[in-house]
């Protein structure tokens, strides 16, 4: 392993802004890949525009200049004669090539243009005229007090070092099979670039060692759950059940009782439950999971039901109580809110056995948290949560069944691939009674149709939603800030109408007050971020207004949407945008999230390779699930053939590293 400390340029304050970074070796700073690459292209200055980055060749004219702009900070200029005219060329902090810069000496420059200066501003000056027509520069994610350039240095140093190790998680077999470039080439191609079609082959070979990695650890933890001797075999009072669910204010639909059946028989089996429960917004999930709840509960076992935020952990505790008031279920709640004195208690009483259900957030997985018998596991919102975190609520239990809900419904095939070693029950039916919601697009400068609108649902007592977008940092265009539309909303509806705020910043005291108060009509105008997507139920909403939705995806959008329309009243969600766009007319024609979410991974492209940000997602560094899902396809032909491979011959020192990784998932199970 190589340390941090022994590449050159790296002392304590850089090693902790590197930490920063998410990075701790020398081996992660390799896997620490550039999010996007400039291209520069070799101009004859003759069709630049400002700020375009160049290379040029030309010959040095006069004698070049050194100018002291501080201790730390020296320029050198000096003019270069192209084939089509003269050109300033100024280059900071690198004056030992001063001695270098003869007049007529011929150059290459690499840099970006100032058309009102006519100067071009160098990162590179090469000498004697280079065969170079484009130069490719990875474009890294930093933190303040760590330039790109730096990154690029250390990674380089890295590089030219014989020390450094590659696990190879792809088989010999499968390389070939391929024709894949070595791991080392593929990431020094990575980080050093010397043309577009070896970058292309670098970055496939990469995608396809973390899809394939992905989808093997799927298969290995798919083996394990299949053969868990510890999981929990119980026998359910199915009378009892009945009679709960016969008691309920309301009729299941027959999506609900299916996937009520599918639970209960998990529940019984010998074997870990692993299931994912994907409901539309609005389609009736958190009374399925209460009844696997109770069915829990009434086999002498625990449940524990962890939300993404407060707000929803709140909301899931409150509708628990009311659910369960006529029952004996013992129910706390445990967030970061809930006062020490309080949380003494809740750890005794989990301990000891006394709590049936324990509500709350990720403080539910804490080291003090303990429990006597858990054997029910539910997560909402589970795409929020990283595995990690799931996976450290499965070391609470002996071996705990697990059930995960998500409202952001997922096309069938790519269900499949992602959650391989999950069983899918889907709810697509609404409980009856509940109106469409109404969507209706709008451009910025029809915004006084939409006060009248807003202004109608006042005057009916309802109450409204108002969503800014999250504008991030290299965002040129002026976007609708919550403190913008906090303004304006009291400039047009003060007089008439409480209006509050809730956004991210703020904490969770403030943030629980003010949705507390929009639940019992306080406010009747709520600004928010999408901090309020997930699970808010205010049945007396009734319009939920979304400003720049352009900035925002489609499943965000219908997550938003299902904000409203939660009572029989009519509700209305007013998109509002720049220009009008066919994936926003879309939420017009349709309520149904699955054809929304079938549409968003039809149409999303494979995207441009220069110009993507790192998807981040499931863990992944550079591949992204919907851009590679061919791959991802062809990942998991292999990784489902491989996985019987490995168990038969994993004593071959070629699957060491493989096996090593796959082995990490059980410190975690």
């Amino acid at each position: 392993m190589l340390e941090l400390e022994s590449i050159e340029g790296i002392g304590p304050k850089t090693k902790e802004l590197i930490n920063k970074l998410g990075i701790t070796t020398g081996e992660e700073l390799l896997n620490y890949y550039p999010y996007r690459y400039d291209i520069i292209k070799r101009s004859d200055m003759t069709n630049i525009e400002d700020g375009d980055k160049i290379i040029i060749d030309g010959i040095i004219e006069g004698q070049p200049t050194i100018i002291y702009i501080s201790k730390s900070l020296k320029k050198i200029i000096f003019r270069i004669s192209t084939k089509s005219s003269i050109l300033n060329v100024t280059i900071y902090n690198k004056t030992y090539i001063y001695q270098d810069l003869k007049c007529g000496k011929e150059v290459t420059i690499i840099g970006k243009y100032n058309k009102i200066k006519n100067t071009i501003v160098a990162s590179d000056v090469r000498f004697g005229l280079l065969p170079l027509t484009v130069k490719i520069e990875p474009v890294y994610s930093t933190i303040n007090g760590l330039s790109i350039k730096q990154i690029s240095k250390f990674i380089s140093s890295v590089l030219y070092c014989e020390d450094y190790e590659v696990n190879n998680f792809i088989p010999k077999y499968l390389e070939e099979k391929y024709n894949f470039i070595s791991k080392k080439e593929a990431i020094y191609n990575i980080h050093i670039p010397t043309d577009i079609l070896t970058l292309k082959k670098a970055r496939q070979r990469i995608k396809y060692e973390e899809l394939f990695m992905y989808v093997l650890k799927i298969n290995y933890l798919k083996s394990k759950i299949e053969n868990d001797k510890k999981a929990i075999s119980r026998t359910l009072d199915r009378d009892k059940i009945n009679k709960f669910i016969l008691s309920l204010p309301f009729h299941l639909t027959l999506d609900q009782a299916k996937a009520v059946s599918d639970i209960l028989d998990d529940l019984e089996k010998p074997k870990r439950m692993n299931r994912l429960l994907q409901g539309d917004v609005g389609s009736g999930k958190t009374i399925v999971a209460f009844i696997a709840i109770y069915a829990n509960y009434l086999a002498n076992y625990q449940s524990a039901l962890m939300a993404p935020t407060e707000i929803l952990a709140n909301q899931h505790y409150e509708e628990a109580k009311k659910i369960f008031s006529n029952y004996k279920l013992n129910i706390a709640l445990l967030t970061s809110s809930t006062s020490t004195k309080e949380k003494k208690e809740i750890y005794e009483n989990l301990n000891n056995g006394k709590i049936n259900l324990i509500i709350g957030t990720q403080a539910l997985i804490q080291e003090k948290v303990v429990y006597k018998k858990l054997g029910l596991v539910i997560t909402d919102e589970q795409h929020r949560f990283g595995v990690n975190q799931r996976d450290a609520f499965k070391n609470k239990g002996i071996s705990p069944d697990v059930l995960s809900m998500s409202a952001t419904p997922i096309p069938r095939t790519y269900a499949l691939t992602i959650y391989g070693d999950t069983d899918i029950s889907s709810i697509k039916s609404k409980p009856p009674g509940r109106k469409e919601v109404i969507t209706i697009f709008k451009k910025e400068k029809d915004i006084t149709e939409v006060l009248e609108m807003m202004k109608e649902e006042l005057d009916k007592k309802h109450q409204i939603y108002v969503v800014a977008p999250m504008i991030e940092d290299d965002e040129n265009d002026k976007k609708e800030t919550v403190k913008d539309l906090e303004e304006k909303m009291n400039k047009a509806f003060g007089k008439i109408a409480k209006i509050g705020v809730v956004h991210g910043k703020l904490d969770s005291k403030e943030k629980n007050k003010v949705m507390s108060d929009f639940e019992k009509n306080r406010i009747n105008i709520l600004i928010s971020t999408t901090v309020i997507e997930v699970g808010v139920n205010v049945p007396n909403a009734s319009m939920i207004v979304i400003f720049n939705a352009n900035m925002f995806g489609l499943s965000t959008l219908h997550q938003l949407r299902g904000r409203v329309g939660r009572n029989n009243i009519q509700s209305y969600c007013i998109l509002i945008a720049k220009e009008s766009q066919e994936r926003l007319r879309l939420l017009e024609k349709t309520n149904d999230g699955f054809e929304i979410s079938e549409y968003d991974f039809q149409t999303r492209g494979e995207g441009d390779l220069f110009g993507v940000r790192q998807s981040g997602a499931l863990g992944f560094k550079m591949a992204n699930i919907k851009k590679d899902f061919k791959m991802l396809l062809k990942a998991k032909e292999d990784a489902d053939e491989f996985i019987n491979i490995l168990f038969t011959f994993n004593t071959n020192p070629e699957f060491s590293p493989i096996i090593e990784e796959l082995q990490k998932i059980d410190n975690l199970d």
